[in-house]
């Protein structure tokens, strides 16, 4: 196989899920670095590929894109992630705004509790901790959502479970 097959076939698979760099490698019998190659590659001939915590994937562009502001504690952040997924949301990032380095933006890609667990599992496991510490809770969420009317009902269940900043 070429490496232009090679990158094909990689494309092909970030369509449905996220899959890690290390998984491919070991699927195409090359190393994770020539993976991490091949995606730059893949990115500068304009694919769109975003890095997850769970691995490279190919955003989806169904629903309509919304962003909301939200503020809770680290230990809320599983409960407010299955607010949105639950509401049928994808949840596409998280934003803070630092201090020093301004907006900060982390890809995430979460369509389902499953995603929502994986994702809190690896920041336990790996001892992370989620960005809205920097701003001691308040950040935003950008979002997909099959429309308005799903939109307004995660807002009213962000409300109700005192999560949507509304300052």
């Amino acid at each position: 196989m070429t490496a232009a097959e090679r990158r094909e076939r990689i494309y092909t698979q970030l369509t449905t899920a996220p899959v890690s760099a290390t998984a491919l490698a070991k699927q195409f019998s090359v190393s994770r670095q020539v993976i991490v190659g091949d995606i730059a590659l893949l990115r500068a001939t304009g694919y769109n590929i975003i890095a997850t915590a769970r691995g490279y994937i190919i955003p989806s562009d169904a629903g309509l894109t919304y962003r909301i502001a939200t503020s809770h504690t680290a230990q809320q952040t599983r409960e407010e992630l299955y607010l949105m997924v639950d509401c049928g949301c994808t949840v596409q990032d998280v934003i803070v705004e630092h201090p020093v380095y301004g907006q900060l933006t982390a890809a995430l890609q979460l369509s389902s509790r499953f995603d929502v667990d994986q994702f809190v599992e690896k920041m336990t496991t790996s001892d992370a901790r989620p960005l809205s510490l920097l701003t001691e809770g308040i950040h935003l969420h950008t979002v997909s959502c099959p429309s308005e009317e799903v939109f307004l009902h995660l807002q009213k269940q962000l409300r109700q479970a005192g999560m949507l900043w509304e300052n």
